[in-house]
């Protein structure tokens, strides 16, 4: 007798969940490949590199600190002036406020201010023109360009002021002729408006209007690819 002939077994057709790349070929659908360079990916776009970054911040610090010499222009034109009169007493030169409760002192100040937050505000909102995106270095830029601003803005309005040598100017106008006083910031914190001013907008515009992420949670998490 012979054995009957039985057919041989089916090929093992191997099951997608035993293969090592099937969860792979699963997740990710066909034709797509790895996101080219600067494209969005799942945590956001890929962004300019340190180098760039730092190399951006030290333009801007230099630029933000230049427009100090225009802010230094205005407030020595701007700011209000502080009365004196000069008198000799015992052949002394003194040297005395023209109006004891003038306000002209506090207008100095405020003048100075008032300008500093509002090239805060141009500072910021140009460089978030330029470059929406934002990041440490840029912040550490505007802030540190805004407060080199404020201080060459105060010495070229101290500059260009009155005289700072009062008993020389009040010999040369003469006694009891008004003459004004150099130009003086009291409040020194006003130095650091024009740094705040500038941080506060340039963070409300980058939230408002800047660059979103995407949201890493929007599909889930290893979804299969629909059949074709």
């Amino acid at each position: 007798m012979t054995a009957p002939l039985t057919p041989p077994p089916p090929p093992h057709e191997q099951s997608p969940h035993s293969s090592p790349h099937a969860w792979q070929a699963m997740s990710v659908p066909p034709g797509a490949g790895p996101a080219p360079h600067g494209a969005t990916s799942l945590y956001g776009t890929e962004g300019p590199g340190m180098k760039t970054e730092v190399r951006d911040a030290a333009v801007i610090t230099v630029g933000v600190a230049l427009a100090g010499v225009l802010l230094g222009v205005l407030w020595a034109w701007l700011a209000p002036r502080v009365p004196l009169v000069g008198d000799l007493v015992d052949k002394n030169w003194v040297v005395y406020l023209k109006d004891t409760e003038g306000e002209q002192a506090i207008g100095v100040d405020g003048a100075f201010t008032l300008l500093a937050i509002g090239f805060g505000v141009v500072s910021a909102l140009i460089v978030f023109l330029v470059r929406r995106r934002g990041g440490v270095p840029l912040v550490v830029a505007l802030a540190v360009g805004g407060l080199l601003g404020s201080l060459i803005a105060w010495r070229i309005g101290v500059w260009l002021g009155p005289s700072q040598n009062v008993i020389a100017h009040a010999k040369a106008v003469g006694t009891g002729v008004t003459f004004s006083a150099p130009l003086k910031l009291g409040a020194k914190g006003a130095l650091l408006a024009w740094s705040v001013a500038t941080l506060v907008v340039h963070l409300g515009l980058t939230a408002l209007f800047g660059p979103r992420d995407p949201d890493p949670y929007g599909a889930p998490y290893g979804s299969a690819v629909p059949p074709a």
